[in-house]
């Protein structure tokens, strides 16, 4: 079993910044993936980022490319989102997910193959 705990959320300006953490507790095995997602009000909830535990490959959706930056560190087991240059649609809650098999980048983009998920942290970016 593993626990996820997101911290790091707030309100900003936007081009303004954030650091999200994630701390896990449990055995985080060498298989896992990491994953950040994210929803809005009246949305569904959406792919951000994702870094394999193992060799910190990393993926991003488009929106946020150059922009947000997913890292690990293993020996805290800790995963970060920072999170630069930020615009009003950036604003949501935001989750952190543990994935047990890296399988496919597609499988590795969808919410639903996820296996364990923190409470969320609101970011808000105002303009």
């Amino acid at each position: 079993q593993v626990q996820l705990v997101e911290s790091g959320g707030g309100l900003v300006q936007a081009g303004g910044s954030l650091r999200l953490s994630c701390a896990a507790s449990g055995r985080i095995f060498s298989s896992y993936v990491m994953g950040w997602f994210r929803q809005a009000p009246g949305k569904d909830r959406e792919f951000v980022a994702t870094i394999l535990w193992s060799g910190g490959t990393t993926d991003y959706t488009d929106s946020v490319k150059g922009r947000f930056t997913i890292s690990r560190d293993n020996a805290k087991n800790t995963v970060y989102l920072q999170m630069n240059s930020l615009k009003p649609e950036d604003t949501a809650v935001y989750y952190c997910a543990a994935k047990r098999w890296a399988e496919s980048r597609s499988s590795r983009r969808s919410s639903y193959e996820y296996d364990y998920w923190g409470q969320g942290t609101q970011v808000t970016v105002s303009s």
